[in-house]
């Protein structure tokens, strides 16, 4: 199964991209992590909550970065699993300065294979739901950027509702640039 996607968050590519590789930003804005340990320069343990409909589990696995290419381009291998299935694959993060120095377009492509009950609700409601996770991903590593570049010591409180809430500013803020723009 394939995932494609992108995203503007607006700050710099330096910093999405150490953002990106921070174990406690991750640890805040991967949605559904209980648990995230760095295992390695470039290998992480995780431990996830995910629900897509009424199958849901707790996810242990394994978060492998293959190749850095700082502030450009991140590639990882993913292998996971729980009581109701595994994942397992591979993906990649580039990231794009758009015309302003503080607007970062980030681009995802992910290549999976999902097995067990997981897979049994569909692929089309699977990457729905990939993509909403990744659409609150991105908003809450937005909030972290915009955290940092502010006066606030304190980090970014993240949850269910407030990533939610990020996740629609941002594709409501998304829908209304694009229309604003067309003819």
């Amino acid at each position: 199964m394939k995932i494609d996607g992108n995203y503007t968050i607006h700050a710099s590519r330096e910093r999405v991209f150490a953002l990106l590789v921070g174990e406690d930003v991750l640890r805040r804005c991967v949605p559904g992590c209980r648990r995230l340990v760095r295992e390695g320069d470039d290998r992480f343990a995780a431990t996830l909550d995910i629900g897509l409909g009424s199958v849901q589990g707790t996810y242990e696995g394994i978060v492998a970065l293959r190749k850095k290419v700082p502030p450009e381009q991140l590639e990882m291998q993913i292998d996971g699993k729980g009581k109701l299935g595994f994942v397992q694959g591979t993906g990649s993060v580039r990231l794009e300065k758009v015309g302003e120095p503080e607007l970062t377009r980030v681009f995802y492509h992910g290549d999976l294979q999902i097995g067990g009950s997981i897979a049994g609700v569909g692929q089309r409601m699977i990457q729905g739901a990939a993509k909403m996770v990744a659409g609150q991903f991105f908003a809450a590593i937005e909030a972290e950027a915009n955290s940092a570049q502010s006066e606030a010591s304190a980090p970014v409180k993240h949850g269910p509702v407030r990533t939610f809430l990020r996740w629609l500013r941002s594709t409501l803020r998304g829908l209304f640039s694009r229309t604003a723009g067309s003819p």
